[in-house]
């Protein structure tokens, strides 16, 4: 149990905390700013610990930045001399890399930030080599960037937190949610985005003619990328990728997760590893941008599991392979079996992903990290020479505006002085359908004010 005297500190203590998976232990905290010094007194296991940072706190808003980065730093030192460290540190938030742009915005080497939050050198590099692929993107930021959620799959994943449901379940909704879906798109005043990307769930669950009614409907717009994750093989047809072509598609998702029939089914997947080199040869021969996902950790993969789907993956030279490390997510049916992964190599599995790729001529283009995430790791995406993702870049830096459209859809508007405000539509199916003119009438408020 955390008792402390600064309950805005709490949610980053408390991540501090799940990290290092003690939650349930007791700390006595006191917090003090005083004389430009920032005071943090931890008491644990009986003994106290005493901390003093001095910083300039010129406005509000660096003042609680620097409390809580220092508040951090303070537990991450207490605990870390018990349980050893981690290997990204004291850094707890989602986005190591836009953490690294903010430093450099003003002028600091964030590295010399990394080093004091106590960052491995081989995640810090990760980072400088992520910011020297974006170069050319990064700077580019800007505009728009679209998003349409289709919230179907063939079945739902073990792992998987999202709203999506079988589809034979959910049947019923299909079309009606298709005509709310373009109902949002009809309204859009915009034309031109940087990238339009449609994601799932399994876009590529939906019938030609469902697929073509979006199409249709998207085929105003003007854009250099159009991802659709078309997602899991079995659903892949020659005809929906021809169609995907005819509407401007530039790059497909094929997700396999796992070259390992095995693990392929122990985590409710109905296809084989044959059947996703099969739908990725069928994709490349309309010379799509393929991205492969591959999650490191599932169903008690070892090393040597996860060391074949990454050279398989390798091996069938896609422009994007990302790597995912598992991650237990609300909803999912994977937790509520398990409180906390500890899943053995998992350090050497993503290690592996980076010497290889590396070795393969991959770059790394953008990152982010999850909560609950296996060994305190990392998700990475990795690209051919020129052949990095605008939409992932761009949503997961915050560089420009997101419309997002369809059920479980956050859009985000960037304002001046790194405000954001969101929207987020209903996750629940029934009312996202029966809400949609609000919906639309929300959002526009939202992008037009």
């Amino acid at each position: 149990m955390l008792n402390t005297n600064s309950e805005y500190l709490r949610p980053e203590i408390m991540d501090v905390l799940r990290a290092f998976d003690c939650e349930e232990e007791n700390f006595t905290h006191y917090f003090e700013y005083a004389g430009g010094k920032f005071f943090n007194s931890i008491e644990y296991n009986g003994e106290f610990y005493d901390f003093e940072n001095e910083a300039e706190t010129e406005t509000e808003l660096v003042f609680r930045r620097l409390a809580k980065r220092y508040c951090k730093l303070a537990f991450y030192k207490v605990i870390s001399k018990f349980k050893g460290g981690l290997v990204w540190g004291a850094l707890t938030g989602i986005r190591p890399t836009k953490l690294a742009y903010a430093e450099q915005a003003e002028g600091r080497d964030f590295t010399a930030l990394f080093k004091e939050m106590d960052v491995t050198a081989r995640k810090t590099e990760l980072v400088v080599r992520i910011l020297e692929t974006q170069k050319g993107v990064y700077g580019n930021h800007g505009g728009q960037d679209l998003f349409i959620s289709i919230p179907f799959c063939p079945t739902k994943c073990d792992y998987c937190s999202f709203i999506t449901a079988p589809l034979e379940a959910t049947k019923g909704y299909v079309d009606s949610y298709i005509d709310c879906l373009i109902k949002e798109i009809e309204s859009l005043k915009t034309t031109e985005f940087n990238s339009i990307y449609i994601g799932g769930g399994t876009p590529f669950v939906l019938s030609e003619e469902q697929l073509k009614r979006i199409y249709s409907a998207l085929s105003r717009f003007k854009t250099d990328e159009y991802t659709v994750e078309a997602g899991r093989p079995d659903v892949f047809t020659e005809e929906k990728l021809k169609l995907s072509k005819e509407y401007g598609v530039t790059r497909i998702c094929v997700n396999p997760q796992s070259f390992n029939d095995k693990t392929l089914e122990a985590i409710g997947r109905r296809h084989t590893a044959e059947q996703t080199v099969n739908a990725f040869r069928l994709a490349e021969k309309f010379s799509f941008d393929i991205n492969l996902d591959l999650i490191a950790g599932l169903a008690e993969e070892s090393v040597t599991d996860f060391e074949k789907s990454l050279k398989t993956a390798i091996s069938l030279n896609p422009a994007n392979i990302t790597v995912h490390t598992l991650s237990l997510k609300s909803g999912a049916k994977l937790k509520e079996r398990i409180k906390r992964l500890n899943i053995s190599g998992i350090s050497d599995m993503v290690d592996l992903s980076d010497k290889l790729l590396s070795e393969a001529g991959y770059l790394p283009y953008y990152l982010y990290r999850q909560k609950y995430q296996a060994g305190g790791l990392e998700n990475v995406g990795w690209c051919r020479q020129g052949k990095p993702c605008i939409y992932n870049i761009n949503v997961m830096e915050e560089i420009s505006d997101n419309i997002a459209l369809g059920a479980n859809a956050i859009s985000k508007k960037l304002f001046g002085g790194n405000r954001i405000e969101r929207y987020a539509t209903p996750k629940d199916l029934p009312t996202y359908i029966n809400k949609i003119e609000r919906i639309i009438d929300e959002r526009d408020k939202l992008f037009n004010e």
